[in-house]
């Protein structure tokens, strides 16, 4: 079961930086990206297209042009579109798409950017982001510890790991390495989250091209109407964007 790590999301409109006090002109500042807020029934609908993802030659321009209009940060738009392309060739019944881990990114950690954390080159997030503890107060599940703190650092109770929140007795089962090197999945490394994240919507939602599968994959993933019309609006905003010359 995972748990859902609330982070606001980001509106701003159109700002302007005053860069000193003398007479030159002010400074636009792009706006952050903004998702408007769907809020489709349940199994009704799935988010509209992103289109087809580029041949290899063009792929780098192309992440590159759509973190620019989503302010998703290329290193983590690049896992998800790795961890999307990779699924619909060893499980092509699927069809996750890259918006739909997006999707999930976004709500979960804000792209692995939760309170000042980033993924490196090398995929992994620093600093590393681990949920509240999951010792029932208010609100809160109570979930004892599953792996004596070995992920979280917590020996008591468990909390959610990483850039997509997952929960360690989940990681175990479901966690994937997505370089294939041999090395254990990390739950901060933004390649196997995002592989990770892929797998575990496809074992749970079946065909996430029709809307039964891809309602029941997310809100697997958190037992939310509203969460899942979070991750709904945010998928099709990012696949309107992607489409954007």
């Amino acid at each position: 079961m995972l748990t859902l790590l609330v982070v606001g999301a980001l509106v701003a409109g159109a700002v302007w930086v005053v860069v000193s006090l003398n007479d030159r002109e002010p400074v636009p500042v792009k706006p952050v990206f903004t998702v408007p807020a769907l809020t489709p029934a349940p199994r009704s609908a799935i988010p509209g297209d992103a289109g087809p993802l580029p041949a290899e030659p063009a792929k780098d321009a192309w992440i590159a042009k759509v973190s620019e209009n989503t302010d998703i940060p290329s290193r983590t738009l690049r896992a998800y579109v790795n961890a999307a392309e990779k699924t619909a060739k060893t499980t092509p019944r699927c069809e996750i798409t890259w918006a739909t881990i997006a999707g999930i990114g976004r709500t979960e950690s804000q792209h692995a950017r939760h309170d000042g954390s980033r993924a490196g080159e090398d995929g992994i997030v620093t600093p590393p982001i681990i949920g509240i503890p999951l010792d029932g107060s208010p609100g809160v599940l109570a979930v004892v510890d599953t792996d004596k703190g070995a992920l979280d650092g917590d020996p008591k109770w468990d909390r959610a790991v990483g850039p997509m929140q997952f929960l360690p007795a989940t990681w175990k089962r479901y966690g994937v390495r997505a370089s294939g090197d041999g090395a254990a999945p990390d739950p901060q490394n933004i390649d196997d989250a995002a592989q990770t994240t892929a797998r575990y919507m496809c074992a749970r939602g079946g065909d996430l091209g029709e809307p039964s599968g891809w309602w029941t994959a997310v809100l697997t993933y958190n037992n939310s109407t509203q969460y899942g019309q979070e991750v709904f609006s945010n998928a099709d905003a990012y696949g309107k964007a992607a489409l954007k010359p």
